[in-house]
């Protein structure tokens, strides 16, 4: 996974700063899986702050530019990296799709939705990386749509290994914004969390699914 430090750090001092990352080690957030976590990422809040809504646009686009050049199409991941996705095509000045968690059942039956043409490069937007099982799910459904995909940039990862393997064996390249190491060194940087506080964040990262069980 590719990272710059310094847009890591401004990344997550930015998330940290909107509560779009909330951290609670002592009073820990259930997820959908039904995994305890001391950390919480919803970063479809930073779309109310203009200002970080813009950095996030700028950096994200520029990543596309230097690493990929002129792509045809970006995707963005349903739901959650659908606006952020829409407003990296709006900077680059080029057609956007969004792809489904699986074909609706209804109608044309899309997955991916909007005009995408056979054979058009694409660089897949996505908000945050967890496991990576269904971002890969997306990036599958534009191949089979006879889509070239160029790689996948997110905002945000947790720095899994499983997410590490997957993209691996998908032999896609990641590039995030930030990450997990990013945000932990600036909040505690800033005296966000304590040393004692650090130590079980770095605990769940490393058993994330029996943590705290």
């Amino acid at each position: 996974m590719n990272l710059n430090k310094d847009t890591a750090k401004k990344t997550a001092e930015l998330l940290l700063k909107i509560k779009a990352i909330k951290l609670q080690p002592s009073d820990p957030f259930t997820w959908a899986s039904g995994w305890k976590s001391p950390i919480y990422c919803d970063n479809r809040t930073t779309l109310s702050f203009p200002t970080i809504r813009t950095y996030l646009r700028q950096e994200l686009s520029k990543i596309v530019e230097d690493k990929y050049g002129k792509v045809d199409v970006i995707a963005g991941v349903a739901t959650g990296a659908i606006a952020i996705g829409v407003l990296v095509a709006e900077e680059l000045g080029i057609p956007f799709v969004y792809v489904r968690p699986e074909a609706k059942k209804h109608g044309r039956q899309n997955q991916v939705e909007g005009m995408l043409e056979s054979g058009s490069n694409v660089v897949v937007i996505e908000d945050l990386i967890s496991t990576g099982k269904s971002s890969l799910n997306a990036v599958k459904a534009l191949k089979e749509a006879n889509a070239t995909v160029k790689g996948m940039i997110a905002i945000f990862s947790y720095g899994f290994e499983l997410a590490d393997k997957n993209f691996e064996d998908a032999n896609l390249e990641l590039t995030t914004l930030s990450n997990y190491d990013a945000l932990l060194e600036q909040a505690v940087d800033t005296s966000y969390i304590s040393e004692k506080e650090l130590v079980t964040l770095n605990d769940w990262r490393n058993n994330p699914s029996t943590w705290n069980q």
